[in-house]
């Protein structure tokens, strides 16, 4: 049955999709590099709302949405907090929800229900599916479940394989656009970084499936992976950095025991040339985060080297990774969910890596103790290899005495005696 190819007829304005979204609504905004920005200006532009909530990861482009005279009638509610919303999280102008982000899906299905889904799709293909492109994560369930969807169909969004189909007929009104997507800014790394990324590509074996995020540590453990052989992909979201490994031929997803032979992530975030990779490529297929972070699936990989990083460690291995003290800074993703797939996985190394110090070198990452309100996002009994630019060290089976010895030893040298005091005085050892 062929798509009807009037379709494009049917397109609203952004204004007369706002209009369909009423006070009091649970509205899901769609992320990242798919962020529909078009309906979101539309809806902030709406001066009659009240009492509507946003719910959200980390968005693309400007939010307007997080603006202070826009809070008293759109509430931004996040699960991952970006850039643009710290101050208004910090200010209580908006909420954060901590929860791991394979639990998010769930939460679409029985006691979050959404009244509205705002997303952006590629347009449709002439079976009439549409694609959720660049952004399948949580937005996979927002759609499944929410009782209107309203999208933005974008001729750039790229079309990608995997559980990413939305049929036409499933979108109750939409925008027709032509726009680039939000990119992500390069990041270079510093030298820190540089010898971070060398310690932990140290640990990646041949055959291991990794797991890598956003961030100048990821990318610099990735550009130094160009001689391993026979890497599989199996990841909650990936950036340029997984370009060269995937078109050079180190990532085959060859020892692959779920998804053979294809890359699996939930969303990716990055350039232009990131978005072309995955346009249309059936080697790469995205999932819904309730997939590709669940923990029961990942064990079943071998060799799952996950690398995640952190704000700050304590001595006895306690990682905070989502607030700066009680300033909350991200979330909790997937760390945790990694974190224990990669332990459960046959030679699976869950790794933490970080820089020693912060701010300029003012202050130390390893602490004695985390700061006041500081979250713990992966626990002591969850941590494994932890790394700095001074060494790298594997706390699993060690006592807290072994763990803080440990720690100590890849701390800033300029720190290590005072956190040997501290560490003596805290845990009143001789």
């Amino acid at each position: 049955m062929q798509l009807d190819p009037s379709w494009a007829s049917r397109a609203v304005s952004p204004a007369e999709i706002a209009a369909r979204v009423p006070s009091g609504a649970r509205v899901f905004l769609h992320g990242a590099a798919a962020t529909p920005t078009p309906l979101v200006d539309a809806l902030v532009a709406r001066r009659d709302l009240d009492a509507v909530h946003l719910y959200h990861l980390h968005t693309g482009g400007p939010a307007s949405f997080a603006d202070p005279d826009v809070s008293p009638r759109i509430r931004s509610v996040s699960f991952f907090v970006g850039p643009h919303l710290r101050e208004a999280v910090a200010e209580g102008r908006a909420d954060f929800m901590p929860v791991f982000l394979s639990d998010i899906p769930s939460l679409f299905a029985t006691s979050l229900r959404l009244d509205v889904a705002l997303v952006q799709v590629a347009p449709p293909d002439r079976h009439g599916m549409c694609s959720l492109g660049t952004s399948v994560d949580i937005a996979r369930a927002a759609v499944d479940h929410a009782h209107i969807v309203l999208a933005e169909i974008n001729d750039q969004m790229p079309r990608t394989h995997g559980n990413t189909a939305i049929p036409l007929s499933r979108i109750h009104a939409f925008v027709h656009t032509n726009r680039p997507l939000h990119a992500a800014p390069p990041i270079v790394p510093t030298e820190i970084d540089r010898a971070i990324g060398e310690r932990v590509a140290a640990l990646v074996e041949d055959g291991a499936t990794l797991q890598a995020g956003i961030g100048a540590i990821p990318d610099a453990v990735l550009a130094r992976l160009g001689n391993r052989l026979e890497l599989g992909l199996h990841t909650e979201m990936f950036s340029d950095g997984m370009i060269p490994l995937l078109e050079n031929g180190v990532i085959t997803n060859t020892h692959k025991s779920v998804h053979p032979g294809r890359s699996v992530t939930s969303f990716v975030s990055g350039s232009q040339r990131l978005f072309d990779l995955v346009n249309d490529n059936p080697s790469i297929e995205f999932h819904g985060c309730d997939r590709t972070n669940d923990t029961a699936l990942i064990r079943k990989l071998d060799k799952v080297t996950a690398i995640n990083s952190a704000l700050e460690i304590d001595l006895t291995g306690q990682v905070c990774a989502d607030s700066i003290g009680s300033a909350i800074y991200s979330g909790i993703g997937g760390q945790m969910d990694f974190l224990r797939g990669a332990a459960l996985s046959r030679g699976g190394k869950p790794i933490i890596a970080l820089p020693s110090t912060a701010g300029g070198g003012r202050y130390s990452r390893i602490c004695a103790q985390l700061k006041p309100g500081a979250g713990v996002v992966t626990t002591r009994g969850h941590v494994h290899w932890v790394v700095t630019e001074y060494g790298a060290r594997n706390l699993h089976g060690m006592t807290l005495r072994e763990r803080g010895e440990a720690l100590i030893s890849i701390a800033h040298p300029d720190v290590r005696g005072e956190l040997h005091r501290e560490f003596i005085a805290q845990r009143h050892y001789s």
